[in-house]
């Protein structure tokens, strides 16, 4: 089964369109479309239901993505391994990444990466807990740069960064000249929620304390809720690099009992993780490395 084809069948399920995979791949909409028709007819049944909007997996789409999935990866690892023998340092990397990670720290990775292996391709996925879990399990990412991973997640983790949780005042905010902020007091204000029920930072720190929260608006992103906590719209907390480089409009204060969370990399198995994925997570424990030192 060729895998070329499977790479299409599996960008066009993640991105619920044809179009965007032959974006994404290179290739041309319609070079797409004969893949995925030559890929179900091998088969012998139809992966996709197709509307105006876009496409969706049918349900022995579904059952196929892993399968699939599994075959795109041992070709990549096969090539990768190929190269590597031959000292030529080629391959594609999938990486998962929160939003915040994306723009904090995958600029820097990146940039030290590609100045060592000009040959090896970065492709970016952004989300969540809940949806690198998702990537996790279907093997449809290399590693993903995240909180550990819950038990329910086939995957390796090893911890590289510890960041500490702080939570996001307005400046005028009566608690905004306090040391610190007790987790109870969380309760008593109105808060900016950040992706709920995602299984983020925010979510396991509301659960793990038991707090009934104000919650008065959500976000899905980290820069919306600081913006809002700036306009003094409620409070909110997050990890504390998140904000390194933003404006400062607000005020942070750690919490107390103090709150951390670890960072650090996961990936399916670290037993087939390719010779390029390992390249690129040796960069980012160099970067969070330079950043936990001071560089």
């Amino acid at each position: 089964m060729d895998a070329i084809k499977c790479e299409a069948f599996i960008y066009s399920a993640r991105l619920g369109s044809m179009t965007e995979a032959a974006e994404v791949l290179n290739y041309t909409q319609s070079g797409i479309t004969r893949m995925i028709n030559s890929l179900e007819n091998e088969i012998g049944f139809p992966l996709f239901i197709r509307s105006k909007k876009g496409v969706s997996l049918t349900e022995n789409g579904k059952e196929m993505m892993p399968v699939l999935t599994e075959i795109v990866n041992a070709h990549r690892n096969a090539k990768q391994a190929a190269s590597d023998i031959r000292g030529i340092i080629k391959g594609t990397v999938t990486v998962g990444s929160y939003f915040s990670i994306s723009a904090m720290i995958m600029p820097m990775v990146i940039s030290q990466f590609k100045a060592l292996f000009p040959g090896i391709k970065i492709r970016i996925q952004e989300g969540g807990n809940t949806e690198m879990a998702k990537w996790l399990n279907e093997g449809s990412v290399d590693c993903c740069f995240c909180a550990k991973p819950l038990d329910t997640v086939v995957c390796d983790w090893q911890p590289i960064f510890e960041d500490e949780m702080v939570v996001w005042l307005p400046k005028d905010h009566t608690m905004a000249t306090k040391s610190s902020f007790p987790i109870k007091d969380l309760e008593q204000w109105s808060f900016i929620h950040t992706s709920p029920e995602q299984d983020t930072d925010q979510d396991r720190l509301i659960s793990r304390f038991g707090l009934k929260m104000n919650e008065v608006y959500t976000t899905k992103d980290g820069f919306s809720t600081y913006n809002m906590v700036a306009a003094g719209l409620g409070i909110s907390f997050n990890q504390r690099l998140i904000s390194t480089q933003w404006n400062k409009s607000i005020v942070e204060i750690p919490f107390e009992p103090r709150q951390y969370v670890s960072l650090g990399i996961a990936v399916p198995s670290m037993e087939m993780t390719s010779p390029a994925t390992k390249k690129f997570i040796d960069c980012i424990k160099m970067v969070t490395n330079s950043i936990k030192n001071g560089g």
